[in-house]
C-alpha cells in the first residue's frame, strides 16, 4: 500500500470511490462530488491547495494523498494540513482528517493510511500532530491510539456540534 498525490491518471479508480461513497455514506460523498463534474479540475484544486494557491477564505495549505491498496484500488483519502492557525482546526478540525471508502472499512486500512500520512506529516516539518474523532466513533479513536495518539480531551465542537476527542501524535 501507498500514498500517492492526486493524479488524473486514477480518474477512474478514484470515481469508483466516490461512488461507493454515495451508496453507502452519502453524508460524506458531498466532499468528493466535484469530482465528477470535472475531474482534472478537482485534482487541480487538491494540488494547488498543498501549494496554498487559491484558498478559501479560512483554509491553509492542505496535501491530499489517495491510499492505493494491493489491487490498485483507491481505498481511503488522507488530509494533512500544514498548520492548524484557525479556530476550527485549533479546535475540532486538527491536522489530519481521513476518509476510507465504505467496501473498505473494518479492514485495516484506517490504521494504514494514518501511519502513511504521520510519515508525510513529518516531512512537511510537523512536529506534532492534532487528530479528532467524534467522541462515539470507537473505531476512528482505535486508530489514532494504534498510531501513538495520546488522549488530551473531550471538547463540544462549534461547527459540529457533537462531542469530539482530541488526540495529540509527536512525530
Amino acid at each position: 500500500m501507498e500514498l500517492i498525490s492526486p493524479t488524473l491518471e486514477k480518474e477512474k479508480e478514484f470515481l469508483r470511490l466516490v461512488g461507493d461513497f454515495e451508496i453507502s455514506d452519502p453524508d460524506n460523498a458531498e466532499y468528493y462530488l466535484a469530482a465528477k463534474k470535472s475531474f482534472s479540475n478537482y485534482v487541480k484544486s487538491l494540488n494547488d491547495e498543498a501549494q496554498g494557491i487559491n484558498l478559501p477564505e479560512g483554509y491553509v495549505p492542505c496535501n491530499h494523498y489517495w491510499l492505493l491498496n494491493e489491487t490498485g484500488d483507491i481505498s481511503g483519502i488522507i488530509r494533512i494540513r500544514h498548520n492548524i492557525d484557525n479556530p476550527f482546526l485549533s479546535l475540532e478540525g486538527g491536522h489530519i482528517g481521513y476518509d476510507i471508502a465504505p467496501s473498505f472499512r473494518r479492514k485495516g486500512y484506517g490504521t494504514k493510511i494514518l501511519k502513511l500520512g504521520l510519515v508525510k506529516a513529518s516531512l512537511l516539518g510537523l512536529k506534532k500532530v492534532l487528530i479528532t474523532a467524534d467522541d462515539d466513533n470507537a473505531g476512528s479513536r482505535k486508530i489514532i491510539e494504534s498510531n501513538g495518539g495520546l488522549f488530551e480531551q473531550i471538547i463540544m465542537g462549534n461547527v459540529f456540534p457533537n462531542p469530539i476527542a482530541r488526540y495529540w501524535i509527536n512525530l
